[in-house]
Formats: C-alpha cells, structure tokens, sequence
C-alpha cells in the first residue's frame, strides 16, 4: 500500500526532496544560506526548476558558502551568468552574493544566522494542521516580519512569500497535510 502524501510532489525529484526535507527543522547556517538562495532563485519559477539544478547552483556557489560567495567579484559574476546549470539572472546572481555579505553581518553580529532565523517562530517550528492544501497561507505575520527585517538587513529577493517558502522548507513551519506519512514524523523531529 502506498504512503500518503502532500499532494505537490509529482515527479521523483520532488518526492524525494518531499519525503527527506521539507519541514524538517534546519539549524545549520551552510544549509540556511543554501536555501535562502535558492528559494530567491526560485521566485517566477517552479520549486521543481531550481531542485533540479541544485547541485549545479552548489558546484557554481562553493557549495554555498557565504564568506566565499561574500567576495565574489564582477567577472565572477559573469562567469556565473555565462552557467547554464543555473538560472542566469543578473538579479539574481547579485542577489545571492549581497545575501552572503549581509547573512555574513548576521553571523558576526549574533553569532549565528540560526539564531536570527529561528526568532521568528520564537524557536520552535509552528506544526499547522491543514486538511485541504487550498488553506495554507502564501505568507503570514511570521514571514512578513521575517522579510522586512531581512530587507532592512540589507538582503533582496526576501519577499514575504518567499520567506514563507523559505520557512517551509528549513522547518520553521510544519505544512505537511495532516493525512501526509510525513506529517507527525516531521512534528515528532520538531519536539
């Protein structure tokens, strides 16, 4: 008998990343700023185009690191503009590198980004219990607050409902469907 699940994930790559990340609390800072770039990346596009050029971004990125991609300078930039394994978006290229000089201020300013992030749901995931996928919010009071700041930061590409997205996907908030398998597995690793 097969598992139940979220309705989104459609295809192999999305089941996977559905069934072993999403919703799973994240509190490494390489893996936040991995995702904070990629959820940017992902504005105007599918989750599905940015997962599957993601080890792509990670080889083009130094797997994410941002005191490397902090320095990244203006023929780095092109080079990255010249990759066809990820979006080729000056926005968001430039985007993705202000982001790590400003994740960067964060990190020297409270220590980690993980302590800045996870504030925003005062430390612990929310676990919503949606039945029908129509109901879960694009953003929320969480993510509107969460994106202000960041743009007071001096990030971009940070809107609010990107920053939902953003929250989903490292754990902040628990929107697996309540009948989904991954529903009180993810609420159980959330404890």
């Amino acid at each position: 008998m097969a598992e139940t699940r979220c309705s989104w994930p459609t295809n192999e790559n999305l089941i996977d990343y559905h069934d072993k990340e999403w919703g799973v609390p994240v509190h490494d800072d390489l893996i936040l700023f991995e995702m904070l770039v990629l959820e940017g990346a992902q504005a105007g596009l599918s989750w599905d185009t940015i997962l599957g050029r993601r080890e792509s971004y990670r080889a083009a990125f130094d797997n994410f690191d941002p005191k490397i991609v902090a320095r990244y300078d203006d023929a780095k930039s092109a080079e990255l503009l010249q990759d066809a394994g990820i979006i080729r978006n000056r926005l968001k290229v430039a985007s993705a590198i202000r982001n790590a000089k400003a994740f960067l201020a964060i990190q020297e300013n409270l220590g980690s980004f993980d302590a800045y992030a996870w504030r925003f749901v005062d430390g612990t995931p929310k676990v919503n219990a949606w039945t029908d996928p129509m109901n879960i919010p694009a953003n929320t009071p969480q993510s509107d607050a969460m994106s202000k700041d960041l743009k007071a930061k001096g990030f971009n590409f940070v809107g609010t409902t990107i920053c939902y997205a953003y929250m989903q996907s490292v754990g902040m908030v628990n929107d697996h469907a309540v009948d989904c398998f991954r529903y009180e597995q993810v609420a159980n690793e959330s404890r």
